[in-house]
C-alpha cells in the first residue's frame, strides 16, 4: 500500500534523475552539500534589497549523501534500496518508507525527477 502512488504506480519501479540545475559536492568529510543558487529575477531584487546571499547550502547526512550519490538516472529506487540495505543494515529500517519519503521530500523541493 506505501509503496504505490496517487496514480497506483509502485514507487520502486520509478528511476530518479537529478535535475540538470541541481549542483552538488562532496565535502571533505564524505558527505554531500547540495547548493541551490538564487539567480531569477526575482530573488536577484531580493538579494539586493535584503543582501541576501546568492546561493544556499543543504547538508546532507550519511544515508541521505548514500543515497544521493547513487540517484545516476540509470538505477530504480528499488535497485537503491538494496544498496541502502546492504550499506546500513538495521539502521535504514523502515527502509521503504524512509526511502519513500524522502525521494518524495527531493521530488517535492525539484531536486530529482522520476523517469
Amino acid at each position: 500500500m506505501f509503496r504505490k502512488n496517487e496514480k497506483g504506480k509502485n514507487y520502486l519501479d520509478y528511476i530518479p534523475k537529478k535535475m540538470d540545475k541541481i549542483h552538488w559536492e562532496e565535502k571533505q568529510d564524505g558527505l554531500i552539500q547540495i547548493i541551490i543558487y538564487r539567480d531569477s529575477l526575482f530573488e536577484k531584487i531580493v538579494r539586493k534589497l535584503f543582501f541576501t546571499p546568492d546561493k544556499y547550502r543543504i547538508d546532507l547526512d550519511r544515508m541521505g549523501s548514500f543515497i544521493w550519490t547513487h540517484i545516476d538516472g540509470k538505477k530504480t529506487v528499488y535497485e537503491i534500496s538494496q544498496l541502502i540495505k546492504d550499506e546500513f543494515k538495521e539502521d535504514a529500517e523502515p527502509l521503504y518508507e524512509r526511502l519513500i519519503q524522502y525521494m518524495n521530500i527531493l521530488k517535492n523541493n525539484k531536486f530529482i525527477d522520476f523517469l
